[in-house]
């Protein structure tokens, strides 16, 4: 798939006057256990990875992760190898993440691990934008990286599943019905 600009103008309208964005309440957010089963495929944000290595995944996450295919981006793979340059080898905990990372990325299989599209990471340029825009959120390679796994679950039918509520609450509400689901 191919980028085209005027498509993704379209489809994001970067340039659209909006009021400033602000995080919806619980009750109206798609959260894990609080909205219908979903019969689709999940996307992992990187966030699900590391809270599962710490023991801090909801276990209505746990058992959405049980009861689906899962599917892994390239850009959260990105997200978690970068720590095995980042973290300092000096530290005495360092051994033991690294040897949990090890295994978390070992166990990702390879016909489920995909790159986004050059339409998802173009697209999440100009969404990455105007979310700033619209909450004066610092314009971050994190906040990038949220809008390319954002859209690229949505273009591979898949539902991201994430802990990180306050990005994805304003992608969701940007582009409503992608298929983003949430757990604190």
């Amino acid at each position: 798939m191919t980028f085209d600009r005027f498509a993704s103008f379209r489809r994001i309208k970067p340039q659209r006057r909006a009021p400033r964005l602000i995080h919806r309440a619980d009750a109206d957010l798609p959260l894990v256990g609080g909205t219908p089963s979903t019969r689709r495929d999940l996307l992992l944000d990187t966030c699900v990875y590391i809270d599962l290595i710490q023991g801090k995944l909801p276990i209505p996450a746990k058992q959405l992760l049980a009861s689906k295919i899962l599917n892994h981006s390239t850009v959260a793979l990105a997200e978690l190898t970068h720590l095995f340059g980042a973290l300092d080898p000096a530290h005495p905990g360092t051994t033991g993440v690294l040897k949990a990372l090890s295994e978390t990325v070992d166990d990702i299989r390879e016909h489920r691990l995909a790159a986004p599209s050059a339409r998802a990471c173009g697209e999440a340029g100009m969404l990455a934008g105007l979310v700033t825009r619209l909450t004066g959120q610092r314009n971050t390679v994190a906040l990038l990286n949220d809008a390319i796994l954002f859209l690229q679950a949505a273009e591979i039918g898949c539902d991201l599943l994430t802990g990180n509520v306050s990005e994805f609450d304003w992608f969701d509400q940007l582009i409503p019905g992608s298929g983003v689901l949430l757990y604190r």
